[in-house]
């Protein structure tokens, strides 16, 4: 049986993927801050599709924390998501330094410690994936979140650039606004949002799952932001940061 293993698996996407991922026959590794939310996840997945869980408890902005999921990884994976993930509510100036580098060691830090621990079983075995949560803001300039989300998308291209010739697999997935805890945790006003750019979590990763299949190396779910995306990179950078600041994060 493969195993996958998600952090921030408690909401949202996250929480998307495991509920996926145990349909589609894995045992899970759920990985989020709080134990209680975890074992409430890892119930709700026994009882609906009998899938067996294991819990870890752990903040990956914490060296303890890191650890504590490196050591997992190195036991061995079939399928990491890298997934926990959070934003500010204010402009750059406005928000604290140590909140901005709490940001920067999750978005970058994470990803690339837990992204290293997996890898070499995985090339030993010529088998595996990781799937590196990213934005659609990568490919805009709004803050220090958008920059994080862009070092995702290219750490990953890189990293899937070294793996071919195997069969593992890399690639960052980079949705647009999906309806989760995520904005309303980071006291984010969402209300200048068209109601069309938002997405389900569910409907992200089932085509995630389809572009990893498929070997896609940076997915974007949904043809609306796709082609947001091909627009965006004919802008001008300084009209692409009004239109952000117009529409939000």
């Amino acid at each position: 049986m493969p195993t996958a293993l998600i952090t921030g698996a408690t909401a949202g996407i996250g929480a998307a993927f495991a509920d996926r991922l145990a349909a589609d026959g894995f045992s899970l590794v759920l990985v989020a801050r709080d134990g209680k939310r975890l074992a409430e996840v890892a119930e709700r997945l026994r009882l609906r599709h009998g899938a067996a869980s294991e819990v870890l408890a752990a903040d990956l902005v914490t060296e303890e924390g890191l650890e504590a999921v490196e050591r997992r990884l190195r036991e061995g994976v079939d399928l990491l998501v890298n997934n926990a993930g959070f934003g500010h509510p204010g402009h750059f100036l406005d928000v604290p330094a140590e909140q901005e580098v709490r940001m920067l060691r999750l978005h970058c830090e994470a990803v690339l410690r837990l992204t290293l621990a997996a890898l070499p079983g995985m090339r030993e075995r010529d088998r595996g994936a990781v799937i590196n949560v990213a934005s659609v803001a990568a490919f805009f300039t709004r803050g220090s979140y958008s920059a994080s989300k862009a070092w995702v998308v290219s750490f990953s291209e890189s990293v899937a650039a070294e793996m071919a010739g195997t069969r593992v697999r890399v690639m960052a997935l980079c949705p647009g606004f999906v309806r989760t805890e995520f904005h309303e945790r980071a006291s984010m006003d969402t209300s200048g949002i068209p109601g069309f750019l938002w997405l389900s979590a569910e409907n992200v990763v089932r085509e995630a799952m389809r572009d990893l299949a498929r070997g896609v190396r940076v997915s974007i779910p949904d043809l609306r932001y796709k082609a947001l995306v091909r627009v965006g990179r004919l802008l001008p950078l300084t009209l692409i940061g009004q239109v952000s600041r117009r529409i939000g994060r």
